[in-house]
């Protein structure tokens, strides 16, 4: 009888209100994504409020797998404004679970100011003993979307987990045709593929050279009849995308004119894309959100096992580490490790995917 009482009791026992705290930039809050909606699967009748800085928020309005967005501005991630916004954000709704993926200094002040949630989870630190009761340590061997899903596991004794490593987003139909109405209207022939290239990068570090990104694409160009879409922004971004274009001697398959203004509809030319090529970055992983098919060049310090997740054929990359371990790479300066990277194999890698994702579109020799 009290196994029966015991059993309903932790039946009625369901999460409702959930927090998950994911600042940082574009690809790390695409990736938290998995998070979100493992927590929807796992428990439906669950509110899951999500934390993210105010310029990428647009990305998870109307998501399925996030009831509300809670955005911070530039003046409220600082000082007094951020103290008040945090004491509002846990007064305004009681939640019973916290969880903290950045896991820093700053974001533990979301359980500090409400010790009463049930479960305050985060990564292990040695500073957040005291204001969390569910420390989770990461696997260095998982990805980042498992080691994510990891901070699930305290929630086992509320209910059937279900983590879901598939992370996704979502635009309306309405929002594709209208971004694929304005491609057409700027040249792009939707009998050809598209393929979306981030041919630079925001952060100098993260892009491969010049020189070789422009001899792979006019190799992808001589090979399959395609159209590349420059993807950039700021001024900086557009020099570096219109020498590249003009390197390949202003090539007519090459579109610098079609631009995504902010961040949804940066996902509608997604979607309207057949393939992502380039450096990695937040574009890469709104591509894999949509199942676009990608490969990826990263650079030295980002790590392809950790920030490539999932073992899937339609998302692939290369690294240095692919060549020389990072750990001996100790030493060399970052041109050298870039450099690691030979040309010939992201052209061999990229054109194995393309034949494979863009069978019809091969040039006749």
């Amino acid at each position: 009888m009290f196994a029966i009482f015991a059993s309903a009791i932790k039946y009625i026992s369901v999460i409702r209100k959930i927090l998950v705290i994911r600042f940082r930039r574009v690809g790390d809050s695409v990736i938290a994504t998995a998070l979100c909606r493992s927590l929807k699967e796992s428990f439906p009748k669950a509110e899951v409020h999500f934390v993210i800085n105010e310029n990428i928020a647009p990305l998870y309005y109307g998501h399925p797998d996030i009831d509300k967005v809670i955005p911070f501005s530039e003046r409220e991630n600082h000082g007094c404004a951020y103290i008040k916004k945090v004491w509002k954000t846990v007064r305004d709704t009681r939640y019973d679970a916290i969880i903290d993926i950045y896991s820093t200094m700053k974001t533990s002040l979301f359980s500090l100011l409400s010790l009463r949630t049930k479960y305050r989870i985060v990564r292990y630190k040695k500073y957040n003993s005291f204001t969390h009761n569910y420390r989770i340590r990461p696997v260095a061997e998982d990805d980042c979307v498992q080691n994510n899903l990891r901070l699930m596991t305290p929630l086992a004794g509320e209910g059937e987990l279900h983590p879901n490593p598939h992370f996704r987003l979502y635009i309306t139909d309405e929002e594709k045709d209208m971004y694929r109405r304005y491609m057409v209207e700027q040249g792009i022939d939707f009998g050809k593929p598209v393929v979306l290239c981030a041919v630079t990068a925001r952060l100098a570090h993260k892009i491969w050279p010049y020189d070789r990104m422009t001899r792979v694409l006019k190799k992808m160009i001589d090979t399959f009849d395609v159209q590349l879409v420059f993807n950039y922004s700021g001024e900086v971004e557009a020099q570096a995308a219109r020498s590249i274009w003009e390197s390949l001697g202003k090539d007519p398959h090459v579109f610098l004119n079609i631009q995504a203004n902010g961040l949804r509809e940066l996902c509608a030319l997604v979607c309207n894309s057949a393939f992502f090529f380039g450096n990695e970055g937040g574009p890469r992983h709104i591509a894999q959100a949509f199942d676009v098919p990608s490969f990826a060049i990263y650079s030295p310090d980002i790590s392809k096992k950790f920030w490539l997740p999932g073992n899937d054929s339609r998302f692939r990359g290369i690294s240095p580490a692919d060549y020389v371990p990072q750990e001996q790479q100790k030493g060399m300066d970052y041109a050298a490790r870039l450099g690691l990277i030979p040309e010939e194999d992201v052209w061999k890698q990229l054109k194995g995917m393309l034949d494979v994702y863009l069978p019809r579109t091969k040039i006749p020799k």
